[in-house]
């Protein structure tokens, strides 16, 4: 199947479903938020830049949670009731996004999130668009997860953990406030023994495109998210 060459004066994409086996659909363009908007809308997303060019995917199975399906296992229920974390949202986008790029992983030579992923995303948190928990132990950042809040759904992009158990709390805290503000959809992208640990399940591309559509009809909560004291989320 053929790999597209993104026209760079226009922010369209080919259709998801032209992607090739691997779910390679197109490479080029730019990170600018129009263009991450609409990829993320569309149902692709950028995964690696190499030489200066951007590769967008859109794989088939897609990785989701649906919030209501989360399992938490009993080690992670001692982690909660031992209170060994404490959370916050939207307080260090960017030093979250360094610490995914920069925080090794034992299947993983080196990081896709370059200088200018770290750009684009954090212009798109300006706008109130993309959003990061954050893990600490103390006053030290030991673990988070950062992606993108459109309508209903959640995109999430990558997570990290300087500390055993902190980004599986990470996610789960979020995932809870997720559920309790209405939101019915994590993004995984792409399964992990990890992700799958957590209630993550693959579905059809056609099946994630037709969610897609739903999602249009809702709003989206934009600004500077941060929990309330009921575990919900609030825009500042």
């Amino acid at each position: 199947m053929a790999v597209y060459l993104l026209n760079p004066d226009d922010q369209l994409f080919p259709h998801a479903s032209l992607a090739d086996p691997s779910g390679l659909l197109a490479v080029g363009g730019d990170l600018s938020e129009g263009r991450l908007l609409n990829a993320y809308c569309n149902g692709i997303f950028p995964w690696f830049e190499e030489d200066g060019d951007f590769y967008w995917y859109s794989p088939d199975p897609r990785v989701v949670l649906f919030p209501k399906e989360l399992i938490i296992h009993k080690s992670m229920r001692s982690v909660f009731n031992q209170h060994k974390f404490r959370y916050s949202l939207d307080t260090c986008f960017t030093d979250v996004m360094m610490a995914c790029a920069s925080t090794p992983r034992p299947t993983q030579d080196g990081t896709w999130i370059t200088d200018r992923f770290v750009e684009g995303y954090s212009n798109l948190h300006r706008q109130g668009i993309a959003h990061s928990i954050e893990v600490w132990s103390e006053d030290r950042l030991v673990g988070g997860l950062y992606g993108l809040s459109v309508g209903k759904m959640f995109f999430g992009e990558s997570m990290f953990a300087l500390e055993n158990n902190a980004s599986k709390a990470g996610f789960i805290t979020l995932v809870r406030a997720l559920e309790k503000s209405s939101f019915w959809l994590v993004d995984c992208q792409v399964g992990t023994p990890h992700l799958e640990s957590l209630g993550a399940r693959g579905i059809s591309r056609d099946k994630y495109l037709e969610l897609l559509g739903q999602n249009t009809y809702n709003r989206t909560l934009m600004g500077k998210w941060r929990l309330n004291e009921l575990g919900m989320i609030e825009v500042e």
